[in-house]
């Protein structure tokens, strides 16, 4: 077996429990503490590999590399992963990472709005079968969920496809477990200072009055235990670090259309995850919508590989030409 696929499996398994991991320990900690933790240990993890990516791509990062990564890490780290943190404590997990796995659609849809990329009935079709089984999985007329943890998943995804989008450029210059790496340690030290400001007074005075209790006086080392240390192990290692360098190294033995695997199988693998490991309750409108989200991905890769298959005339061809 191409050992490409073996990373993109491991990938899709470490993705695929984060968010019954996240659960195990979202009451433990502060929601901010949790992410920054969480891809501080990441960030320094990948290092190497983004060592690596730089030298592959004859790049190096300047200053201005360095306020672009800033800028990146609050759009996609600080931003939307809190709001993904806030989510599992109004949500179920299965929930939360089914609607999740809605934002590589949602990527095509800011694509075209801020990099002016070529979008195709098929786009369209699949970010109408993504609405649908969101609005299937929610079940607005029957629904139980709490509508806050729908709001901020959902506002969650959305943050996170435009720091897709809007990393795009850097991935091409740096490699993208470059990007990855520095944006993670440029959202952890943001996010370490908001956690420091969070403790003046009159700042924590006001966050409390404005509804915020969970931002005030943000704590950085409290809720560590024996009983949950291995968890958190497991999100930063693993999840977090792991997660992302097996991802990126299978698209790099395989393709990037072979690592969008992954996102195929997250939101069927998840759900059963959070099944037997936190016992929910997986309803039929659940499957159905977890049924449509894997069309709507399906659909949305058509255009790719149409695009592949008229190229491989040309290839074979120049590989042909390349023996004799």
């Amino acid at each position: 077996m191409n050992r490409g696929y073996i990373f993109i499996l491991l990938a899709t398994v470490f993705f695929s429990s984060m968010e019954v991991a996240l659960k195990t320990v979202a009451h433990d900690f502060n929601p901010m503490q949790l992410t920054c933790t969480r891809f501080l240990v990441g960030g320094l993890l990948l290092i190497p590999f983004a060592l690596r990516g730089l030298r592959q791509h004859g790049a190096r990062v300047t200053a201005a590399a360095w306020k672009g990564f800033a800028g990146l890490g609050f759009v996609g780290l600080v931003v939307s992963m809190m709001l993904y943190q806030m989510s599992i404590l109004y949500a179920p997990a299965s929930v939360v990472s089914v609607l999740f796995s809605c934002n590589p659609v949602l990527v095509l849809a800011f694509a075209y709005l801020i990099l002016r990329s070529d979008i195709r009935p098929q786009h369209i079709m699949a970010l109408v079968v993504e609405v649908a089984a969101a609005v299937i999985i929610i079940d607005p007329l029957h629904t139980t969920l709490d509508p806050a943890g729908i709001i901020l998943v959902l506002l969650s995804a959305a943050t996170f496809a435009l720091y897709a989008v809007l990393g795009k450029k850097q991935c091409a210059r740096y490699s993208g477990v470059a990007v990855t790496c520095f944006s993670c340690l440029a959202a952890s030290a943001e996010m370490i200072v908001l956690m420091l400001v969070s403790h003046i007074p009159a700042v924590a005075d006001a966050l409390r009055a404005a509804g915020l209790p969970m931002f005030a006086a943000m704590p950085f080392f409290s809720g560590y235990t024996t009983a949950n240390i291995l968890n958190v192990l497991y999100i930063c290692v693993f999840i977090t670090a792991g997660g992302y360098a097996c991802y990126f190294m299978g698209m790099e033995a395989t393709s990037a259309m072979q690592g969008s695997l992954v996102f195929f199988l997250k939101p069927v693998l998840a759900p059963i995850l959070a099944m037997l490991l936190l016992g929910e309750e997986i309803p039929w409108n659940m499957w159905a919508g977890i049924s449509l989200m894997l069309a709507a991905s399906i659909i949305s890769m058509i255009p790719t590989w149409e695009a592949l298959m008229a190229l491989r005339p040309f290839l074979l061809d120049r590989l042909l030409h390349h023996q004799h």
